[in-house]
């Protein structure tokens, strides 16, 4: 009978990026979308967690296409972090190299969900990265990993703009560790800020227009130099705890203060 693969016997794969979507002519800028995934597995990508992610890419492609801008998913080659070989973090940092290598010297910003947003945030501070958006970002429980979030590093964050967004109701990671990420990314870079997205629990389901409205919002002003929506530019200049607490507002996106 054939053994099962464990995180320790890893069957040999390679991550891929999704075909581009967007202008492929004269490329400025890259949005880099990460899925989520989860905690031990060697199993094989999530094709539910590549699907749940194509609609923001999408949207994000439309959004930037005067702006030349191309969105790719990120295809892991295993779904799982596990542990100290955090398999998501070597592939994002692959498939910023083949970004560089297809598109040459690009400004890029990193959009991760769950497992993805932690990977984006330990990945941040390749040269081509810009700017970096967590979702949900997947953070390990303090009961298992006492000293995570205090050793979990945020040097790499210095100079690029970092907005994390989490529900209050999230239970898969619980979003007080995303605030004390935030509160020490916040002391080395004034850059960074937070949204909470109230009574909404891990999938963001209940806001998910408001959360792919301030995602639109955050690429569109740190890869095409717009003027952030009045809440984002507030919440990346307001100091802690009110930036990092910053409630995201039901129907943003629908008119955006400017």
């Amino acid at each position: 009978m054939a053994q099962q693969a464990t995180p320790d016997r890893v069957p040999d794969r390679e991550a891929k990026l999704g075909r581009p979507m967007g202008e492929r002519q004269s490329v400025h800028g890259v949005v880099l979308l990460l899925p989520g995934g989860e905690a031990r597995s060697v199993r094989r990508r999530s094709a539910r967690s590549v699907a749940a992610a194509l609609p923001l890419a999408r949207r994000l492609a439309r959004a930037g296409q005067d702006e030349s801008l191309v969105t790719h998913l990120l295809h892991y080659r295993y779904r799982g972090w596990n542990g100290t070989a955090a398999h998501p973090v070597t592939d994002t940092e692959w498939a910023l190299e083949e970004v560089v290598r297809r598109y040459g010297d690009v400004s890029v910003c990193l959009i991760g969900t769950d497992v993805g947003a932690r990977a984006a945030l330990r990945a941040g501070g390749h040269p081509a990265v810009n700017s970096v958006l967590a979702i949900a970002p997947w953070l390990p429980d303090p009961a298992d990993e006492p000293r995570a979030i205090e050793d979990e590093p945020v040097a790499q964050l210095a100079g690029r703009r970092v907005l994390l967004v989490h529900g209050t109701n999230d239970g898969r990671s619980d979003p007080e560790l995303s605030y004390r990420l935030a509160e020490r990314a916040k002391k080395i870079n004034a850059d960074v800020c937070r949204f909470e997205v109230h009574s909404d629990g891990h999938g963001l389901h209940q806001h998910r227009a408001e959360v792919a409205a301030l995602a639109e919002d955050f690429v569109l002003g740190t890869l095409c130099g717009r003027d952030f929506a009045r809440p984002l530019a507030d919440a990346l200049a307001a100091p802690p705890p009110l930036g990092l607490r910053m409630p995201l507002a039901a129907g943003f996106g629908r008119t955006l203060p400017r």
